[in-house]
C-alpha cells in the first residue's frame, strides 16, 4: 500500500508544482471536504448504540485508514484536521435545510473554482482528469507539503520526487 500511496502522491505532486496553484488548493480542498461532510452527514446509514453512523463518517473512516496505513504521520494529522470538521458540519447542519444546502453549494462550487484557478497558474489540467483517485490524494498532499516545508518527512519527500518524473512530461 505504501508504494501505491507514494506513486499517487508523485502523480499529484507533478500536477501541483506551482506555489500559487498549491495555495489555491489550501483553500479549495478543505472547502470541498467540509461541503461533502455537510451533505454526507445527512445520510444516516445505521445506528450503533446512541450514535447515528452517517455516510460522512464511513467516508472519512475509509480515507483515514488508507492514510494511516500509507503514512502514519499524515494519517494522524489528517484525523486531527478532518474529524473536527466532520463534527462541525454535523453540529452546524444536523438536518437538510436551506442554510445547509446553501453552505454546501457555496463551499463545493467555490472550492472547485479556487482549485481550477490554481491550475491556470500551473498551466496544466487537474490530475483527477487523468486519474480519478487523485481526488483522495489532495488532503494528504497538502499535509505532506506543510511537513516538507518544516523539514519533516524528508525520506517520503525524496521517494515522491524520485517518482514524479514519469508524470512531469505528460499533460504539459
Amino acid at each position: 500500500m505504501r508504494n501505491f500511496f507514494i506513486d499517487q502522491m508523485a502523480m499529484y505532486s507533478a500536477y501541483h508544482t506551482d506555489r500559487r496553484n498549491q495555495l489555491t488548493h489550501y483553500i479549495g480542498v478543505p472547502s470541498i471536504v467540509f461541503s461533502l461532510f455537510i451533505l454526507l452527514s445527512w445520510a444516516s446509514l445505521m445506528q450503533v448504540g446512541d450514535i447515528a453512523v452517517s455516510a460522512a463518517m464511513i467516508f472519512l473512516a475509509v480515507i483515514l485508514i488508507f492514510y494511516l496505513l500509507s503514512d502514519f504521520l499524515i494519517g494522524v494529522i489528517a484525523a486531527l484536521i478532518y474529524i473536527p470538521l466532520l463534527y462541525l458540519a454535523d453540529y452546524l447542519f444536523p438536518l437538510p435545510s436551506p442554510e445547509g444546502w446553501g453552505t454546501f453549494a457555496v463551499l463545493f462550487i467555490g472550492g472547485w473554482v479556487f482549485q481550477l484557478w490554481g491550475h491556470v497558474y500551473e498551466g496544466r489540467k487537474p490530475a483527477l482528469l487523468d486519474n480519478l483517485f487523485q481526488i483522495f490524494m489532495a488532503p494528504a498532499f497538502l499535509i505532506a507539503e506543510v511537513l516538507f516545508s518544516l523539514g519533516g518527512c524528508q525520506r517520503l519527500k525524496a521517494q515522491i520526487q524520485g517518482r514524479m518524473t514519469k508524470y512531469t512530461a505528460t499533460g504539459r
